[in-house]
This record gives C-alpha cells, structure tokens and sequence, in this order.
C-alpha cells in the first residue's frame, strides 16, 4: 500500500481539496509526498502554490483525481476512484461542456434538469433505444424504459420506475417521458387508443395537482404511482394510478412568488369564455385563493390554452361536457367561498354580513341553502351525552373553517377526478403484467417545516431503505456469481430512523394518541416527543431556543420541524354540519362527491369491468364519514398504510431508480451550481451508492478485455495460451497487495484506484515507449540533417568562390571601361552646360525687357482708366447728394405740413364740438354761401393769370433746353477727339510690340521648324515600328478573341447541359418525391388492411359462430381492385361483406365501418396521387423532350459538320456525273473523228442506252417518290385517326424516358448512321459503272414497268381510300416478288444488287403493312372494349348477353400474306374449374428454392400469362378477371403467411416484375413492343386492354418490394452496430476504456458476436438470392441501395448516442468497413446503384473524428467536408468524442462554439439521427423478355398437368 500510495502522490499528481465556494477544488502536487509528512505542497489551477496540512490523528491524504481519459464517463462507477469530488466533477463535466443530462451511476440513472428544450425525445431516438441493452447507448430515461420493458418481457415480473428528487429537478417530465415511451414502443392491444389515455391524463392531472413554487413552474404538489398494464403479447391495455398527499394548504395559501393549483388560473383565464359566465369569475387577482403568492402569470404558459388542453384530455377520457362543465363548477364555487368575508360580531362570535355575493355565488353554484351555509360558517354544534349546544365562533376560527371547507372540497374533487380517470383507463382484457412508474417528492428541507415535510421526509426514508438493500442485494449476487469471496459491507442502515417515525410509541403513534386526547395540543405533543425519545435515541433531537420544535437525522440531512399545526393537519378536521349542508345541496356532482358510500356513476354512462383484472386500489380503504361514535383515520396513519402498500408493491416488483437533480435555484439553462447539486448527490442516496460500489470490487473486467487493454504491461515470455492464466501472472507481478482484486469465473475485480493506478502504470509505460521512439527518430532525423547540411555547405563554398572569381574579373574589366566612359561624359557635360547657360542668358534678356515694356503699357493703361472712372464716380456722387438733399426736403415739408394740419385739425375738431359753433354756422349759413361763391370767382381769376404764366415759362424753358443741347453735342465731339488722339498713340503702342513679337516669333519658328523636323522624322520611324507592333498584337488579339469564342462556346455548351441536367434532377427528384408519398400509401392501405384483417378474424373467433359455405372476401376487392374492377366484384364484395356482418354482429361495429370508410378515402386519395404522378410524369415527359432540342441546338456544330460532309459528298457525286458527261462527249468526240473505225456503232447505240436508262431512272425515282408520300400522307391521316380515338397508351410505361443515357444513345446511334450513310455512297461510287452496264439489260423491263404503274395509279384512284392503300401495297409486293423470282431465274448473279434493293422495299411495304394491321387491332380492340363499358351502363341489360366483340364488326380488308402456321402458340388452357387448383399449385404451394435451382426464372410468371392469354384469345372477360385477382389475393396470401422469409419474398417480387413486363410486352402497344421480334409480336392480347391492372400489379409489387425492405432490415439490424461498430476489424488499434456497471457490449469478437464479414457474408446471400430468382438488375441495384442507406443510417445513429463510440480509433474503424463495403460493391458491378453516395454521412461523421479540432482553419476545414452532415450531427459528435488515450485531447467548448456559429446560416432540418425508416421510392424499368412462350417447357413438378398446350 505505502508503494502505490509513494507512486501515486507524486510530483504532477492531481488531487482534490475542499473549498467553501467550490465544494472542492483541484490541485496539482509540486513536490513529492514522504511516508510522515505533515502537509502537501499543492499548486491551484490559477497558479497559486498553497500548503495544505494533514489531519494529525488520521493522517488521511486528499483524495486523487481520475485520469483524463475517465472524465465525463457514462457510468460513475466506470471512475477508477470513487468518491464525492470525482462524481461532482464528472457530472459537471457532461452537462456543462457535452450538453448530456443523463449519467449512469450503477443501477440509478442521474437526470439533471437542462432547463431548456433538448431535441432527445423524438419518436426517431425511441425507435434508436427499442431493442438495445441498457448499457449499448448513451444514458437516457428511454434507456432505463426498456430495460424495465424488457425484464418484463423476458423474466415475466412486474417492473417499477421510481422518479425522486426535489421540487424542480424534472421528476414530472422524467415520469411523461418514460410513459410515452412504453405508449409508442408496445402499442394498445385494441384500437380504444389506450397508450394515448395514458398520456391524455397528464395534463389533467397537471392542472389540478400541480403549481408554481419558488423553485418551479410546474411543480407535482402530490405523489403518483401510475401502473401501465399489458396483455400477454405485451401490449398496453389499460393503467391504474395511486395518488399520495396531496398539498391541501396550497388551495388556501400561498407564499410569495407561488401560485395555487394551474387550474383555478385557467378558469380565470377563460372566463371570458360564453359557457363560463355563469361561473361568475374575473380576474385571478379579484380571488384571494389565487391572489395571495403575487405571481399570476407564469411566462410562456398560456392558460387559456392550457384549459383547451385540459379539457380536451377529459373528453378523450371519456368524461363528457356536462361533468366538465360541473367540475368547473365545484373549482368556482371554491374560489368564491374564498373571498367571503367574515367580520367579529364581539370577542367570541364573527358574522357574515347579508347578502355577501361571494357567498351568494358559492351558494347557488353549489346548490345551497345561503342562511344554512352562512349560519355554520360562523357557529359548531357540540355534543355532549344528554344535550346538543350550537356554539358561535370567533372570526379567526370561522376563517379557518372555511379555509377547512375549501380544502376538504378540493381533496374529495381531487379523488373523484383520479377515481374516473382511473375508470377511463381500465379495459376488459386481462391484465398479464405491469410497469409501474412512481413519481414522488424528494427529501425536503426548508427554514421552516412542517406536517407535509415530516411525511415527505419519512417517505424517502423507507425509499432509501429500499434503494439500500436493493443495491446491496444486487451486489451480492454479482460476486455469487463470480464465485468470489463475499465480505460484508458496511452501509448505512436507516432502519432506526424509520423506527423513530412508525414504531410504536414512535412519533406519529404519539401523534395519533395526542389527536384523540379532548385538549390535546402541539406543546402537550412535543412534550411527549421529548420524554420519550430525547434520551433513548440518538437520532432525536431538541432545540436549544425552542420548546416547540424537534430534529431528527435523517439520511441525507438533519431537519428541523416547528410542531405548530401538525395536530390540526394530521386530524383534517372540518364541521360535520357544513357537510350536511354540502350532502343536502341541489347539485348532483356535489353530492356524489360527499357520499362516500355510494357507488360512483361513471361520466361515460359504463360499468367498469373487471375482465378477470388483479389490480392494487387506487389509495387505502375509505373509512365512511365520522360519526360521534367512531374515529375517522388521520392523516399520518392513512399516509403510513398507503406508504407501506406502496412498499409492498415496489418490493414484489423489480425497481429502477432515476434521481433527478436541480442544477441551480435560477432555473437557468446549463448552469451548474455545484453546493445545490452536492446537497441533492447526498439526499437522493447516489453517493451511498457510491460508497456502497467503493466499499466492494467497483471496477470489473473481463479477462479479453484486461488483456486487450494492458497488454503493453507484459512482456512476451508473460503471454500465454490461456488468457486467464496470463492475467493472474501479470496481476500478482504489477500489484502486490492480493486484497486489491479478485478473480472469478469471468471476470477480474479491483477495489477502488486500481484501475488508475494500472492506467498510470500503462501510462508511463506508453510515455517511456514514445520517449525511446522519439529518441532514436530525433537522432536519426538530427544526423540527416547534418549531413544534409554539410554537403550543402561545401556546394555553397565551390559556387561561392567561383562566384567571387567571376565578380573580381568583371570588377576590372568595368573600372577600365568606366575611366573610358567618365572622360567621354565630362567633355559632353561641360558642352551641355555651357550651352544650356549661353541659351539662358538670351531667354532671360528678351524676358526681362518685354516684362518691363509691358509693365510701362500697363501703367499707362492703368491711369488712363482711373481718370474715366474718377469722371464717373464723382458725377455719380453728385447726383446721389442732390437726391438725398431733395428727399430729405420734401419730407421736411411733409412732416411739417402735417403737422400743421393735425393742429388745424384738432383745433376744427374742438369748434365743431361747441354748441356755439352749431348756433353761429346755423345762423350765418346764407351769409357763408354767398361768401363762398365770391371765393370760387376770385380762385377762377388767380388760376387763369397762373395758366398764363406757365405758358411763358414753357417757352423760356424750351428755348433754354436747345441752347443745353447744342452745348452737349459740342462736348462730346471734344471728347470724341480725345479719345481718338488716345487711341492712336495706343494703336501704334501696339503696333510696335507686336513688330518685335513677330521677329522673336520668327525667329524662335525657324527653330521650332528644326526640331520638329528632327522630332517628326524620328516619331515616323517610332509610328512604323509601333505599327509592327500593333499588327503583331492585333494578330495576336485575334488568335485569343478567336480561341475565346471557342471557349466560350464550350463553355456555353457545357453550361447548357449543365443546366438541363440540373432541371433533369429537379425533375427525377419531384417525380421521386411523388412516387415516395404514393408507396407510403401504399404501405399505410396493406397496414390497415392487415389491421382489418386481424380484427375480422378476432371477431370471428370471439363470436364462435361458423357457417357452412362461408367465403372470406379478401381486401383486394376493397382496396386496389375497387377502382378498376366490374360490377360483379362489387357484387361479390357486398357479399362478402354482408356475410362478415352476419359473423360480426353484436359486437362493435363502429370500428370496422370506420376502417372502411378510411380505406375508402386511402382509395380516392391514392386515385388522386396517380392522376397526379401521370401529371408529374408528363411534364417531365415534355420537360425531356424540351431538354431534347436544346440539346440537339446544342450539337449544331457537329451536325454542320456532318452536313458540310454531306454537301462533299454530294458535289462528289455531282463530279462524278460530270466526268461521265465528259467521257460521252469524249465516246461521240472520238465517234465522229473516227467514223470509219470498227465499233462506232456499237458507241452511239451505248450512248443511246445510257442516255435512256438515265432517263428512265429519272422518272422511276419521281415515281416512288409520289408512292411513298401517298403511303406516309395516308399513314398520317390513320395516326392522327387514331390518337383522336385512342387514349394514350404510352403512360404505362413510366420509366421508356427516365434513362437519362438513351438521348445519348440516340446521338451516337445518328453518328453511326451517318458513317454507314458515307460507306454506302463510297460503295455506290465504286459500283457505279457496274449499274450502268446492268441497267442496259433492264431498260425495257422499266418502261414497261412504268406503263403497270400509270396503269394501277389509274386504277387506285377510282378505289376508296382503305382499298386503294391496301390494293397498291398488296400489287407492289405482288410485283416485286415476281421480279425477284424472274431475276433470279434469268440471271442470278448479274442482279444480285438489284434484288437486295427490291428486297429491301420488300420489307419496309411488309413493316408498313404490319403498323397498319396493328393499328387496327388496336382500334378494333378499343371498340370492343368502350361498346362493352356502354353495354354495362345500360340499365336494361346483364352481364355477359352480349359478348364486346360482337357489338361492332367493321369489314376488314383481307391481305394475303403468306404466313407460316405453327403448332403451338404460347398458351395454355385450362378449365374454369381448375383454377383454384392452378393457383394452389403454382402459388400457395410453390417451394421458392426449387423453383430458383432447378428451372427457369420467373417460370411462374410466363404460366400464368400464358393461361392469361389464352382467356384473352377466347375473348373471356370473366375469366381474365377471376384469374387476375385469384392470382393478386393469392400471392398476398403466402406473403402474409411467409412474409418473414427473404427467399419467398424476393421469389414472388422478381415473379410479379416479371408478370408485369409480360403484360406490357405483350399488350400491343408500340412502345413495349419495339424490342419484341416479330414472333413475340404475334402473341399479344388481341381481346383486352389491361393497362388497369397492370396498375394493380404494379402497386403489388411495391408492396412486395416494401416487405422484401422490411424483411432484409430485420435480418440486418442486429448485425449492423456489432459488425459497423463494436467489432474491431483491425486488431489492436483501439484500446478498450474501463466500464462501469452497465457493461457494454465488448469490441471483442467472441462467439456468436457479428462481425463485418457477417454483414457481407449475409449482403452476399441477399445478392445472390435475388440473381437466382433472376430479379430485374436495376431492381437489385435498388435493394442494394436501400440496404446501404440502412447500413448507414443505423452505424451513424449508434455513433450518434454512444459515447464509448466516439474517438480517433473508431474513426479509422468505421473508415476501414465502409472500404470493405465498397470493395464488396466493386466485385458486384453495382459501384453505380447510388449506394456508395449513401454512406457519405457516415464516412463524414468517421473522418469527422479524426481531424485535427483545434484551431480555425480546422473548423472551416470541417465545415467545408462535413455537409452531408447536419449541424445538430456535427456538435454532438464534437461534444461526445472522448480520447482512449491520454496523448489525445478532448475538443475544447470554444472550439464547438466557432463551429456552430460557422454552420449557423445552413438551412437544414434540426432532427439528430437519420430516418432509419425511410425507403427509397422503387421503380420498374420496363425489362422485356427475349424468351419465346412457344418454348417454354412446363415441368411435371409442379402438378400442372390439367394445363393444356394451345
């Protein structure tokens, strides 16, 4: 021990201290620790060097810290040491920095409340968890939820899920979601939907038992036990739920920032609502019950929609409107008799006032009488044994009456609540096993406590006794099975506690004996509490400052308890006459509530069964009312009998434990306080668990895994064959201490630090190995560089000394030029100076004396203006000075003369105002009148010698202003003359400046003329060179312009195509998305008719009625075929159906009818969804066609340049034709010159010959032409006949244009036509002479020819238009048949070209035959099949009077070709009543795996289209009818019975394809019928068109291929995270981590374990069972693209939530089985199916792990590989990557920070994991078979030998 301690607390050691803030605090050692030192030298994290002293009596050390390598472990029993700081730390370490909230501490699973909406609740993480041991994923309460699921499922035991912790840690929330896992997991057994009852009676349960505390919004005020049931298929069936203490004070009281119970809120909030107001309620503050805690509103939470919710819950549990609306009701009349006020009448009574509303209210709410309920709220009647007294009460207790009253009402509310929602969950199937799921208050401390902490407190300590020995007894039996010694543990054993509490005389017995006394009171109890128990136990204590109060020790804490008001609250107590008076009330509800004894009704008007159901009660026996002659129980004792069956169930159950955790008191999201979560470690019991795990062996490995992970600590002598026996030699060697481990039967145990200490030891054993490795490398790398150097240097030495040899040489060789150039440049220097200076000095000369003449002129200038403008000036100011001086006068006058008028005025004024001055003008009116006429005479004298005398001054004026006039013209010619004298001296001023410009002018021209001539001379020679040069370049321009228009056009070209494959992808990508929601109807219609199926066969079991003759109609009728089939199947159906109904009745029939009605509208929508993927379809059509000629504008060029190669060739042509007119002219040239030579004849008559077979040529080439645009106009006109008749028959086959490569195809097939266009012309070139010499023998053989042909032109012309085609193309075969014959017997080889250019019109006359014939069938077939629709529709007439083909018969034209009669046919024939025997045999009873080794693919497929088209031959509808749906019913038959076997489902997937192709190739359309030969082509349907069905057959076979999917996944799924994941491909390169309890599934390959060759070995047989089945390739290539994406999807998920996963090693694991998978796709040709592209997330997520993940450039490197990956993918894989070694680091939070930010703009889905459920939409490229019916052979094997051969 003192060795490993000496090795251990070393220098650079870590260990933990305590801290007051931190709890405890990490240090590091800096300097070794001796045996007897008295302190540590420790170094804090922020640098601090601190001394931290030893107990001297213990001489206990500090604990060590864990290895990196352990931090943030799933398990806290993985930690090496196991202690308090360590599980603090690691706890901190994975909700802080990784964002996980859930860690495994042995069997308990720690949940720490995130205060933020997590996305880890999804139904995709539910279906990650379904099926996994609870150890293969990452921590979770889904986790936990399967395992109980599980363990129930396999050990037959009821399971139980215990939830603790306190208010605010998430217990509600943990409990929901463990709930809706068992909902969404195991389904219902019925389609009552009971999994969503389970979840509809939260938010119930919500509203009326929870509230807001201090510590939470929605805390749970009461305990719950919900028993989820199941059937024996493990199925929910129903649950039962169990209540506990409910917080009744809360109705009435509530502390500050509380509320009451949500509901009272709701109401409040909806009162506004119509069916409300007669509640009479406001607002939540207008009610004392809701106003009390100051915090109505609680942010984010609506409640008005929160009553939607609940109300809705209800109606889903079946409680009906009228209930509701009277629950709400009881919750007014609550609120209202809260605010009715009593008042003091005298000290020792109180009074209600009259009238008071609120109890007004209350009573007509409640149906009261108001004086009976206002008189019992302020009196008691007492009883005595002779008298009866009503005794007044005090107002304080009248208050505490009602009070007593709301919260009685509100309890029994409560239970009649939980009591129908329990009736609403139980069902009439029995009960097989249950999970019971406890959500219960933790351990409670507050600075005052009371009864309702007392009970809490006293619950938790009988949990943790239970917890305790359930660890305990768990532990045991791991080390029994082990086969290892057991010593006993030590644990703390709370059982005095709980002896303390429910002991007799403990403290609620003294309670109860205290409540019966007649003055029993609190002190009086607490007195007895003290003489009890304060000597004799020493987990009782008393307060030192109070007589009121006790503590007792519990096991988490010491709590204090205030004894005011536990007798009260323990006796419940409330007046028996204000219940009389509640019982007596008008208001059923209200008395059903306080009727105990009465048997409840149920709001659904149903009797609840019990169906042979054992279940527990919902809470303990009722006790009927109290009397005065019996005592109701109290509170404590019901409390303790409901805590003891609770006890009793969980004991009979197997437990799991999730201990929910507070992070802070802020409720803020992802802090952790670490003293909060230290003081809830202690009281939730994990630190127990963890002493208890410390105390034994904690740390457990499997030999395997031990040797993997230490095997660097052995040497090689140590390995043995035996691994066990290896282990034990290494252990005994590396640790001596044998106490510290254990060996048993399969694994080895260490105690506590053993694991650490083997990891240091690893460690260093590691380091010292890489400090070796990187000694010899350093060395090796230092001495090349020496070397490296060296030899660089003497390079740099022989170069360097060279170079200066060189230098010194040229140093001389300049310094002597350099003398040479220094005497030439100082002569030109000092003659350039020198003349620069003479030049100077002239410039400055003539400068200066032309500056200072024009300085003179300027002066001059300058005072000859002045003067003029002085003369101006001052006659300016002048007349401004006698315009101002006038102004001014005339205003003085103005001013003056006012003046002067306003006195006269004022003084008229005055006189006017004098009754004097009235008198005088009265009087001297007549006198003043003929004053004034005097005056006017007198004025008329003045102005006339006025006028005279201003005519005198006019005169005198004028004669003056003359005189002024001369006198200023005489001036100005004065000044005239001045001014002209001026001008002239200044003209010749200028004159003489500018004679000495023009001479300094001249002469400087003359210079300039010089130099220009010099400069324009050596600017031409420039010009021309630049010209060079220009024309150089503008070459040059040229040659790049001309290359950049190629590019461009290249460039355009591929952006073109581009662009159309884009728009091609876009459109696949619709026309895929289109055929996925069409399939995913599909697969939800086979599910409900599966679902239907099942419940039609239950019914008929159950009803037990059978009756002979009976026929089950299969859904087919129902389903695929209800749209396309005749009258008779739905006569048929309604039978079937009407005989279902018969079975069926008496029981519930609403189910059925409304999966009939759902089938129905599954039906129309899937109609609809066709219509429309024929619409996407033919856009997309239109859409190819359009990308079509854009690509063909896109080959102009090449097509230019096939044309110019044809214009060559042609005027090759033309040349030829033009050197035989030469040598005619040469023939008759030479004729005529030689006349009399021999054979001049024999010329001229060739030349005739020639002449006329040209000729005649000529005019047989215009006549066929005019032949063949006959034949095409005619063609034409039946095409467009019948595309106007004819519904489009190309729809069928969907898939003829999705191959993107035939427009290739097409391309490269006109290339090849073009060449073979060449060849024949060059052919035709060289055998042109031949032609000549053979149409001398045919010339006659034309003419008459032409004279047959006017002959039958003539004759055609007069016949209809059908006849005349058919007449010419029947003489023009007949005729060139003839001539074929003739030739060859006349001449069989001289004419063989000319037969193969008859025989090639031959043939194209027959084809065109043939189109037409079939064009005619076709039509014919049409009319047969409309006229038979309209007979249908007829009302009169029955199926079957009249066969389609006899309802029209139009004339046919015979055409005699001779066609050769065969045998057989390629039908069969059967009898009618042989088909059932014919589909046994063939379907039913049909061995896949014979059939695929022994006879020919798709064998069953050709039988049954040869039977089907012998029925077609025989024109029988109702046998083509009966045998395509006997052949769909049955092929769902055997799938349905062997849909689990992969060879059975891909037998009949690639038989039903190849069924499929057979009805397209033989269907008669031209499209299918192109790759057909002319055999084939004769066995098509003639009768039927059943383009229809093929629709029917076509949604078959992708529900086959959907089976086929499913099928291949369940063999996939177990193999795929063991083969993917688990196991190590390559050996040794990932070390193995410690694990904790929860063992995980060991990368070690043991027997039995998958591995990646298995996963291949099984995709190999898949592929090859497929090959032998002779499934479609493309067909194989989608199945093996879908189990890829499966491959991927499932390995990325896993990587997704499993911790252990997540590391560089794994990474490089993951990369090497995906190569694997490539490889094994490149030996299958299948590298172009698409499935390498779906493993890209998972190659990202494995490359993701290792890069490097530290600075910038790492995360832009990382946001630019990973978008196959979402952001939400990306972080959690940073956050959970977790090193294997110490030499890896972790990824820093600032690190996953930059990443996030980068990522923040990605539009993409939030969702974490991969849809494992998705399937590709399939589709089926039309395959035609090259097999001719006629051969097919039908072996005796298969019992068909009532077919017979056609």
């Amino acid at each position: 021990m003192n060795r490993e301690l000496e090795y251990m607390f070393v220098q650079s050691a870590r260990v933990w201290i305590p801290d007051a803030e931190e709890v405890w605090k990490s240090a590091e050692l800096i300097k070794d620790y001796k045996n007897g030192d008295a302190s540590l030298q420790l170094m804090l994290e922020d640098g601090t060097n601190i001394e931290h002293k030893l107990d001297p009596k213990t001489k206990n050390l500090p604990y060590l810290r864990n290895p990196d390598i352990l931090v943030g472990e799933n398990d806290l029993t993985a930690l090496s040491y196991l202690h308090e700081p360590a599980v603090l730390h690691n706890l901190k370490v994975r909700f802080m920095d990784s964002k996980l909230i859930y860690t495994y501490c042995g069997i308990v699973l720690v949940a720490i409340n995130p205060y933020e909406t997590l996305p880890i609740y999804g139904t995709d993480i539910i279906n990650a968890y379904s099926g996994q041991n609870m150890g293969d994923m990452d921590p979770h309460i889904f986790a936990v939820a399967e395992e109980s699921y599980k363990q129930m499922a396999r050990d037959e035991r009821n399971q139980s899920i215990i939830v603790s912790g306190e208010s605010g840690a998430g217990k509600t929330v943990s409990a929901k979601y463990a709930m809706r896992y068992f909902a969404t997991v195991s389904g219902s057994a019925s389609e009552a939907n009971v999994e969503e009852k389970v979840l509809a009676s939260n938010p119930i349960m919500e509203a009326i038992g929870n509230a807001k505390t201090t510590r939470n919004d929605n805390s749970s005020r009461f305990g719950k036990y919900i028993e989820i049931g199941f059937d024996s298929r493990y199925r929910i069936i129903g649950a039962n739920m169990r209540t506990y203490l409910l917080e009744k004070s809360r109705v009435v009281f509530q502390a500050d920032e509380e509320r009451n119970y949500h509901v009272f809120y709701q109401l409040c909030a909806s009162a506004h609502l119509p069916e409300f107001k007669n509640l009479r309620l406001s607002s939540a503050n207008d009610f004392l019950y809701t106003r009390q805690g100051r915090s109505p509103v609680i942010d984010g939470v609506d409640d008005t929609k929160e009553l939607r919710s609940t109300r809705l819950a209800f109606t889903m549990l079946g409680i009906n409107e009228s209930y509701q609306m009277g629950l709400f009701q009881v919750l007014a009349a609550i609120l209202h008799l809260g605010n009715v006020e009593i008042k003091d009448k005298d000290s020792d009574s109180s009074i209600i006032p009259p009238n008071n509303r609120h109890l007004t209210a209350f009573c007509e709410l409640v149906g009261v009488s108001y004086p009976d309920m206002s008189q019992w709220l302020c009196h008691r009647k007492l009883k005595t044994a002779t008298e009866t007294y009503v005794k007044p009460l005090p107002r304080l207790q009248a208050t505490n009456a009602r009070d007593a009253l709301s919260k009685h009402i509100y309890a029994k509310l409560f239970n009649w609540i939980v009591e129908h929602v329990n009736k609403a969950l139980i069902t009439n199937v029995k009960q097989h096993s249950f999970i019971g799921v406890l959500d219960i208050y933790g351990f409670e401390t507050f600075e005052i406590n009371s009864f309702e902490q007392f009970c809490i407190n006293y619950a938790n300590e009988k949990l943790q006794q239970q917890f305790n020995m359930h660890v305990f007894k768990l532990e045991q039996e791991e080390y029994m099975k082990e086969q290892i010694p057991w010593t006993l543990i030590d644990f703390y054993d709370n059982q005095p506690c709980i002896n303390l509490i429910e002991a007799k005389m403990g403290i609620l017995d003294l309670l109860d004996e205290e409540c019966k006394m007649p003055r029993g009171s609190d002190e009086s109890w607490a007195q007895k509490l003290y003489n009890t128990h304060l000597k004799t136990c020493s987990l009782f204590e008393k307060p030192r400052m109070s007589n009121r109060a006790f503590i007792i020790q519990h096991f988490a804490d010491k709590v204090e308890y205030q004894c005011d008001g536990f007798l009260e609250k323990n006796k419940d107590t409330v007046n028996e006459e204000q219940i009389k008076v509640l019982k007596a009330s008008k208001f059923d509800l209200l008395v059903e509530l306080f009727h105990d004894e009465e048997k409840a009704i149920t709001p659904t008007g149903q009797v609840p069964g019990t169906g042979g159901r054992t279940r527990l009660s919902i809470k303990p026996d009722k006790s009927r009312g109290a009397s005065s002659k019996e005592h109701k129980k109290t509170v404590g004792c019901q409390f303790r009998n409901s805590l003891q069956m609770l006890m009793e169930t969980l004991n009979a159950t197997t437990p799991h434990y999730v201990r929910c955790i507070k992070p802070n008191d802020f409720k803020m999201a992802f802090s952790f306080d670490p003293k909060r979560a230290v003081q809830q470690l202690r009281a939730c019991g994990v630190l127990e668990t963890i002493r208890i795990s410390a105390a034994g062996f904690p740390s457990r490995w499997t030999y395997q895994e031990f040797f993997s992970r230490y095997r660097v600590l052995m040497k090689q002598k140590d390995v043995l064959t035996d691994k066990k026996l290896t282990c034990k030699n290494v252990l005994e060697r590396l640790v001596q201490d044998q106490d510290k481990y254990q060996f048993g039967k399969t694994k080895i145990f260490f105690r506590a630090g053993q694991v650490a200490y083997l990891e240091k030891l690893r460690a260093d054993k590691l380091r010292a190995a890489c400090i070796r490795i990187q000694k010899t490398i350093r060395c090796w790398l230092a001495r090349k560089k020496y070397l490296r150097k060296r030899s660089a240097a003497i390079t740099l030495q022989r170069f360097t000394r060279g170079y200066q040899a060189r230098c010194l040489v040229k140093f001389m060789r300049r310094t002597q030029a350099a003398t040479v150039i220094q005497k030439y440049q100082r002569m030109y220097v000092a003659r350039k100076l020198y003349r620069q200076k003479q030049a100077a000095a002239l410039a400055i000369q003539t400068i200066l004396r032309a500056y200072m003449a024009r300085l003179k002129y300027q002066a001059l200038l300058r005072e000859h203006k002045a003067v003029i403008i002085q003369k101006h000036i001052r006659g300016w100011l002048a007349r401004c000075w006698y315009k101002r001086c006038l102004e001014a006068i005339v205003y003085l006058q103005c001013c003056i003369r006012r003046m002067r008028a306003k006195q006269e005025l004022k003084k008229l004024k005055i006189e006017a105002r004098s009754v004097e001055h009235f008198k005088k003008l009265n009087k001297g009116m007549e006198n003043k009148i003929m004053q004034l006429q005097r005056k006017i005479d007198e004025q008329t004298k003045e102005n006339r010698l006025v006028n005279d005398k201003l005519v005198g001054l006019e005169s005198s004026y004028t004669v003056e202003s003359e005189r002024m006039r001369s006198e200023l013209s005489r001036l100005r010619g004065a000044e005239e003359d001045a001014k002209n004298k001026g001008n002239q001296v200044s003209s010749l001023l200028e004159e003489l400046e500018r004679l000495r410009k023009e001479l300094s002018a001249t002469q400087q021209e003359k210079k300039t003329i010089e130099d220009w001539a010099q400069t324009y001379r050596d600017e031409m020679e420039k010009m021309v060179s630049e010209l060079k040069d220009q024309n150089g370049s503008l070459k040059k321009e040229k040659d790049d312009l001309n290359r950049l228009i190629q590019e461009q056009s290249q460039q355009m070209t591929e952006k073109m195509a581009r662009s159309i494959a884009a728009e091609t992808q876009q459109l696949e990508t619709d026309l895929n998305e289109e055929r996925s929601r069409y399939q995913n109807l599909l697969t939800e219609h086979l599910r409900l008719e599966e679902k239907y199926d099942d419940l039609k066969e239950e019914m008929a079991l159950s009803s037990n009625v059978s009756k002979p003759g009976h026929r089950r109609t299969d859904s087919t009728h129902s389903s695929n075929e209800s749209e396309y089939t005749y009258n008779s199947e739905y006569a048929e159906l309604e039978e079937g159906s009407r005989t279902s109904e018969d079975v069926t009745r008496g029981m519930d029939t609403s189910l059925t009818l409304k999966l009939q009605k759902r089938v129905t509208e599954l039906e129309q929508e899937k109609q609809s969804l066709r219509n429309e993927l024929e619409n996407k379809e033919d856009q997309f059509q239109r859409a190819r066609a359009r990308d079509d000629a854009q690509f063909k504008k896109a080959r102009g060029a090449e097509l230019e340049y096939e044309s110019l190669k044809r214009q060559e060739l042609e005027s090759e042509n033309k040349k030829l034709r033009h050197d035989l007119a030469e040598m005619r002219q040469s023939l008759l040239g030479d004729a005529a010159t030689g006349a009399g030579a021999p054979g001049s004849p024999a010329y001229k008559v060739l030349l005739d010959q020639l002449n006329a077979s040209c000729e005649e040529l000529q005019v047989r080439k215009e006549e066929v032409l005019i032949l063949r645009s006959q034949l095409v106009s005619q063609k034409e006109a039946m095409h467009h006949k019948e595309t106007m008749t004819e519904p489009s028959v190309f729809a069928d086959d969907v898939n003829k244009l999705k191959d993107a490569d035939e427009i290739k195809q097409a391309y490269i097939g006109l290339k090849d036509t073009n060449r073979l266009l060449e060849h024949q012309l060059q052919t035709q070139r060289r055998t042109y002479d031949n032609e000549v010499e053979s149409m001398r023998g045919e010339l006659q053989n034309v003419k008459e020819e032409n004279n047959r042909q006017q002959q039958l032109l003539a004759q055609n012309l007069q016949l209809p238009p059908e006849a005349r085609i058919e007449a010419s193309l029947q003489h023009e075969i007949t005729r060139l048949t003839n001539e074929n014959l003739d030739l060859m017997a006349a001449d069989p080889t001289a004419s063989r070209e000319t037969r193969v250019i008859i025989l090639r019109r031959m043939v194209d006359l027959m084809e065109q035959l043939e189109k037409q014939d079939r064009t005619i069938r076709k039509l014919k077939k049409q009319l047969k099949v409309y006229s038979k629709r309209i007979g249908e529709m007829g009302a009169g007439q029955t199926e079957g009077q009249t066969s389609p083909g006899q309802i029209v018969d139009e004339p046919i034209h015979p055409v005699n070709i001779p066609r050769r009669e065969k045998d057989f046919q390629g039908m069969l024939e059967y009898k009618k009543e042989d088909e059932m025997k014919l589909v046994k045999n063939l379907i039913l009873e049909l061995k896949p795996r014979g059939v695929a080794v022994n006879l020919i693919p798709g064998l069953p497929a050709y039988i049954l289209f040869m039977c089907l088209r012998h029925a077609d031959y025989v024109n029988d509808d109702q046998k083509v009818r009966t045998l395509l749906t006997s052949t769909i019913n049955s092929i769902k038959k055997i799938l349905k019975k062997r849909g689990d076997d992969f060879e059975t489902v891909s037998f009949w997937l690639s038989n039903t394809c190849r069924f499929l192709h057979c009805l397209k190739q033989y269907s008669g359309d031209e499209a299918f019928m192109k790759h057909n030969t002319s055999r084939q082509n004769e066995h098509s349907l003639n009768n039927f068109d059943l383009a229809e069905y093929r629709q029917v057959i076509s949604d078959l076979a992708i529900q086959i291929y959907q089976q086929l999917i499913k099928c291949m996944e369940n063999i996939l799924q177990p193999m795929i995270v063991s083969g993917m994941l688990e196991h190590e491909t390559i050996q040794g390169v990932s070390g193995v981590k410690p694990t904790g309890l929860r063992k995980r599934t060991s990368s070690i390959a043991d027997e039995g374990t998958y591995t990646l060759d298995s996963i291949l070995r099984q995709l190999s047989a898949f592929h090859s069972t497929m090959c032998q089945h002779g499934t479609d390739p493309e067909l194989i290539k989608q199945v093996v693209k879908q189990q890829f994406y499966i491959i991927g999807a499932v390995t990325l998920n896993n990587l997704l939530l499993r911790k252990d996963m997540c590391s560089w090693s794994k990474g490089m694991q993951i990369r090497y089985n995906v190569s694997q998978l490539e490889e094994w796709l490149r030996d299958k040709g299948l590298m172009n199916c698409g499935a390498k592209e779906t493993l890209e997330p998972l190659i990202q997520a494995a490359q993701l792990l290792q890069v490097k993940k530290k600075t910038d450039e790492d995360a832009e490197a990382i946001c630019s590989m990973c978008l196959a990956l979402t952001t939400a993918q990306i972080v959690k894989v940073l956050n959970l990557y977790t090193p294997v070694n110490e030499f890896e680091e972790r990824v820093s939070v600032a690190f996953i920070r930059t990443i996030q930010t980068r990522l923040r703009d990605r539009c993409e889905s939030p969702q974490l994991l991969m849809d494992t459920k998705m399937i590709y939409p399939v589709t089926f490229p039309f395959n035609p078979s090259t097999l001719a019916l006629e051969t097919i052979q039908i072996p005796s094997s298969l019992n068909l030998s009532f077919l017979t051969r056609v």
